[in-house]
Order: structure tokens, then sequence, then C-alpha cells
């Protein structure tokens, strides 16, 4: 892994850098500019909207120090940035290491968390556009992260959910400790890495008994006499985005956690997310009884939240997973990252991936034992990775159409 480049500290001094405790004041275009084209998460109205809602605020324990970069008066790069004394909302889970410090009476919080808060979705963290120098800009970017980490006192720095190749680039630069985690993902990437003429063409790739299995699920809709569509933008009415955030609440209740998203999030990415939003619904009798909310940029796609009324739990497959692929592959878009966890999803054609981020910690002893602990766990996941894609759904070389073991076993996974 290489270092960070030495020119990145000249480059540091001609920029002005500055923190924020909201966008409200950022030329929404300028931020914009400097996000990745299919990461609709990293906008300046989707993190407004988060900050607008009430979900974050510092009563929320996630106080905006959004970190500014500017070259003369023209904004060049950014940083969404929070400062936490907890690790709620992250994903990438570090509780353990909270918990050592905790132990051996070490500060662990406050700390800096670059993210997207409360979503666990593949984006850019170190926003600089296409600037001619953008390798650069992003070691300077760090390099002010750093700074900052000091100056509000904080005794660690993460950057959650990187793309691979600044993973790849800032890994072991500047103290940074690269982790490599796992989520199921789908890649519009047929076996000959051309995008899906069409749904048979990537149902073709499956064993035929999970084929067999995969239409029996996309039927079970409208065995059920309900009706799925798909939503977009104003298509989204006020009786859609009502019915999403019940069913929001319904899940949240049913796995003990809680509700980061209030009401206010809801009405206002009616308002301002329209343009990034994207249904799954399923309704019956002129009434919403499940739905899927997804957002999108760019050709790529992230599925988010999810719910239904009791006793519909059966359609969670066709809204959150195949109809998402479906309409991929039918509009060409690039990929689908249905969020965090589901061994299910393996089933269902989404394959593991690798998820990355990086950690720059204060404690000589604990960024020693962090920087150990990941590197064991990095080969873990990647033999996990390599073993899961192994038993996938799809064809392998040998034609055997024997049992899966290990995704026999995942047949009872209940309809999250």
């Amino acid at each position: 892994m290489s270092a960070s480049s030495p020119d990145a500290g000249p480059l540091l001094l001609t920029l002005r850098i500055e923190l924020r405790s909201s966008l409200a004041d950022v030329d929404p275009v300028a931020w914009d500019a400097l996000c990745p084209p299919g990461d609709p998460f990293s906008t300046h109205a989707f993190l407004s909207a988060l900050e607008d809602s009430g979900a974050v605020s510092p009563r929320a324990g996630w106080r905006a120090r959004h970190l500014l970069a500017w070259q003369g008066e023209t904004l060049v790069g950014a940083v969404p940035l929070y400062e936490k004394d907890h690790s709620y909302g992250e994903y990438i889970f570090d509780f353990g290491w909270a918990q050592a410090c905790a132990a051996a009476r070490v500060p662990y919080y406050p700390k800096l968390v670059a993210a997207i808060p409360f979503t666990p979705a593949t984006g850019g963290r170190l926003l600089v556009g296409a600037h001619p120098q953008a390798p650069l800009l992003e070691d300077a970017l760090v390099q002010a992260l750093l700074a900052a980490r000091e100056q509000l006192g904080c005794h660690s720095l993460h950057l959650l959910f990187v793309r691979r190749p600044v993973h790849e680039r800032l890994s072991g630069a500047r103290g940074l400790i690269g982790r490599t985690t796992m989520q199921f993902h789908w890649e519009n990437a047929g076996p000959d890495g051309a995008p899906y003429a069409d749904e048979e063409a990537w149902l073709a790739t499956f064993r035929s008994k999970v084929r067999k299995e995969t239409r029996r699920e996309r039927r079970r809709p409208a065995e059920r006499g309900a009706e799925v569509v798909v939503l977009e933008g104003a298509e989204i009415d006020a009786s859609a985005w009502a019915a999403l955030r019940h069913f929001y609440l319904d899940t949240v209740h049913k796995r003990g956690g809680e509700a980061y998203l209030p009401a206010a999030f809801f009405r206002l990415a009616a308002e301002r997310l329209q343009h990034l939003s994207l249904a799954v619904m399923a309704r019956r009798d002129g009434a919403w009884v499940a739905g899927s909310l997804c957002f999108h940029r760019g050709g790529e796609l992230f599925g988010r939240y999810w719910g239904c009324r009791p006793g519909d739990e059966g359609l969670h497959f066709e809204l959150c997973y195949h109809r998402p692929i479906s309409l991929c592959i039918e509009r060409g878009w690039r990929r689908f990252e249905a969020g965090a966890q589901g061994m299910h999803k393996l089933r269902r054609g989404l394959l593991p991936a690798p998820t990355y981020s990086l950690h720059a910690l204060r404690h000589p002893g604990l960024a020693a034992a962090v920087a150990e602990a990941v590197a064991e766990e990095r080969a873990a996941v990647l033999e996990q990775v390599a073993g899961l894609r192994r038993h996938g759904p799809h064809h392998r070389a040998d034609p055997d159409e024997g049992a899966l073991p290990e995704m026999d076993a995942l047949q009872g996974v209940c309809d999250e």
C-alpha cells in the first residue's frame, strides 16, 4: 500500500481549511460538484435533510464538523464530518475498541467520523470532484482531518465505507489503518463482463434449483393479491411517503432497534429528495401493504428501508432484491447495494463484496492492537468472501447440480 505523497504538504499550504457546524450556509451547487456521480448520499440535499430534520444534531450525538477546503474563493474539497461520543448509526462496528479503551482507562470518545449518518453505503468521503490533482488533494484533506482531530480534542478519526481505490492508496499513510468488512452487492456484469441484456439473461446464470425458487418468489405478490409498482420522484405521493415512514418504524420496532430518522426527515425527503428517491411498493385493495425505499444516482441504486403490514413479510424478497435488480437490468444501471447484513441475500444473486474503512487512532498502543486485529480480520473476511462466492447461486465450472449446504441452511431465514 502506498504512503501519502510528500507533495501533499505544499498543496495543503495553498488551501484554506475551515470546519462548519452545518451545511445551511454551504452552496449546494459547489458542494455537489465535488460528489462522485454515483453517490446519492454525499449530496448536499441528503445531508442537509438529515440536519434539518434533527436526525443529525448535537442532541442525537452527531455534531457536524464538515471540513471545507478552498483555493481562493473556489471550494475544491470537502468531507462530510461529524464529532461523536458514541458509535451508533455507523455500521462499521468499533464497540470492541471502545470497550477495550474503557477497560484500560484510555479515552476513546469523542471521535471524528467521515461518513453518511445511518447509511452503510459505499461512497465519497474525501470529496474532490474532477480536480486535476485529485490524489494530492485527497492527501491534503487527510492531513487537514488529522489536524482537526487534534484541534477538537478527539481521540480517533474514522472514514467509513470508502471506495476501494481510496482505501488501497491511503491504507498505511499517515497512520491510517485500513479495515475490510463485508456486504452483499449486485453488479450488472454477466459472464462475459457485459451488462445483462434482459432479466432472462440474468436468471440464466443461476443454477436450475435456485432459478426455480426465484421464479416462485417472484410470483408470490400476485398469489397474495398484491400489485407491485415502482414509483420515482413526484410519483411517490404523500400517501406513499406516509406508508414508507410507517413501514420504517415497524421494521425498527421488530428488530428492537432505534428509529434514527424522525417524521421530519420523511417530510423533507418528499420535498427535497425526489430526484434521488425510488420506492418499490406493494398495494392490495388500494392500500399500501409493503414498501422498500431506495436512492439512486448516476447508474447506482441503494436499498435502504423496508417494511410491511403484518402478514405480508413474504413480499420482502420481491421488493428489496428481485425488483430492484430487474430495474437495474432494464435501465442499464451498474450496481445495486442492498444495505448491511443479510446472508439470505446470497440466494437472491447479491454476492459477497469487501467494504472498506480507514482509521487513525491517537493512542499508540490501541493503534498497534487494532492494526494487528484488522489484519487478521481482513484475511478471514476475504476467505469468507471467496467461500461464499463458490457456493453462490450461479453456475460453476463443475456442472454438478447437487445440494448447496451453505445456501440450503439459509432457506429458513425469515423475511426481514
